[in-house]
């Protein structure tokens, strides 16, 4: 497979950066590296998990240390509701007692979970530390890894204390792929299909072409026909996502136009919600997501905005990604309570990613749905009979 490099031009070009898409590509992490880091850094603070580090943490470290660079990793455990500020403290005191310098920088190997949780500690130590995304996951690789959003989740909501902190790289290894458990690979294609459905009717099809071949043919991640279809689905999905970044880095609060940095939080909302009820324990990420893009597309069709094929084709789409888990013991009252924390909240009411097309997307203020039109699609998707 050829190497794939996607730039993310930003506004400030010392902000701009390489994605490189490869199989393969965790050889290249020092040299990379060595590139797009300062001069005078020495060392280089790696963060996993041991699901992860012990898959892949030694082929990193090593390419790292033949750059030249002296390596030291920590490892915080596996799952979202690890995610915390007190995974946080515990990362920062790593980075001080390795005696990491301003000119050093973090290197993150692992999900969207050890992306956000390193990123942002390279956000706030020393006021700010170069840091490089390794992401292992499908859904990292297409979304979580690109765009310097980092955060880490509260008891009140999830992604609620974060930053902007755009990585100086970003190294996706197609092959690490080919070790993902079927449910994450299932949430990586979830979170696809929400991209697509924001972006254009061109992503969209292939997505759902690339979905239809893999259910029928029942390939894996291992197979070089997937992995080879699944690296171009990911190049295209990266340079969707990098080409909104460069127009909107920070999500503009006055925008509400399709091609805003809103309109990524298309099926969040509600996503969020269902795993802050759960307390990030039942779902995967991509899941919930997939159902949260359901619940937005039957507002907007009760709304008179989407037409019945439109959700329709959606819902297929969702389906061919793979089982999530249950929904229909859920308590609306209680997802409809975590609504009301959702970060996306500006001047007291919360901010839809609606749909009106596949690939038009329309921010909505929350006053403009009738709470028995939030609370009927809640219902409708999330208690629908299996």
């Amino acid at each position: 497979m050829k190497v794939e490099r996607i730039r993310v031009r930003l506004p400030a070009r010392a902000r701009s950066y390489e994605i490189l898409i490869e199989e393969g590509a965790l050889v290249r992490l020092g040299a990379e590296s060595a590139l797009c880091l300062d001069k005078a850094a020495r060392r280089v603070a790696l963060i996993s998990n041991r699901t992860v580090f012990k898959l892949y943490g030694e082929r990193a470290a090593r390419s790292l240390s033949e750059a030249g660079f002296e390596v030291a990793h920590w490892l915080m455990s596996d799952g979202e509701r690890h995610k915390s500020l007190k995974t946080l403290e515990r990362a920062l005191e790593f980075l001080s007692e390795v005696k990491l310098e301003r000119s050093d920088a973090v290197v993150a190997l692992g999900g969207g979970v050890v992306g956000d949780l390193a990123g942002f500690a390279a956000a706030v130590y020393m006021r700010g530390v170069a840091f490089v995304q390794v992401p292992t996951t499908l859904l990292a690789q297409i979304d979580a890894s690109v765009g310097g959003k980092v955060a880490v989740n509260t008891s009140v909501g999830k992604n609620l204390v974060g930053a902007f902190h755009q990585p100086r790289a970003v190294l996706i290894d197609i092959n690490t792929l080919a070790t993902l458990p079927r449910r994450e690979l299932t949430s990586g294609l979830c979170e696809c299909v929400k991209q697509a459905a924001v972006a254009s009717r061109k992503l969209f099809e292939e997505t759902v072409s690339f979905l239809e071949k893999q259910s029928s043919e029942a390939v894996s991640p291992k197979q070089n026909s997937f992995a080879a279809g699944l690296s171009q689905l990911i190049a295209a999905h990266v340079k969707f996502k990098a080409s909104i970044v460069a127009g909107d880095e920070r999500e503009d609060l006055a925008r509400m136009d399709s091609r805003s940095r809103r309109v990524l939080n298309f099926g969040h909302t509600t996503a969020h919600a269902l795993e802050a009820v759960t307390d990030y324990r039942r779902f995967r990420h991509g899941e919930a997501v997939g159902y949260g893009l359901l619940v937005a597309c039957e507002i907007s069709k009760r709304l008179g905005m989407l037409a019945i094929s439109e959700l329709e084709s959606l819902s297929r789409a969702v389906c061919l990604c793979g089982r999530p888990p249950r929904t229909d013991d859920l308590d609306i009252a209680l997802i409809e309570e975590a609504l009301a924390h959702d970060k996306k909240r500006v001047g007291g009411s919360l901010k839809w990613v609606l749909l009106e097309r596949i690939g038009r997307a329309r921010v909505v203020d929350g006053r403009d749905i009738p709470p028995e039109i939030l609370r009927d699609s809640l219902r409708a998707v999330l208690h629908k009979s299996s």
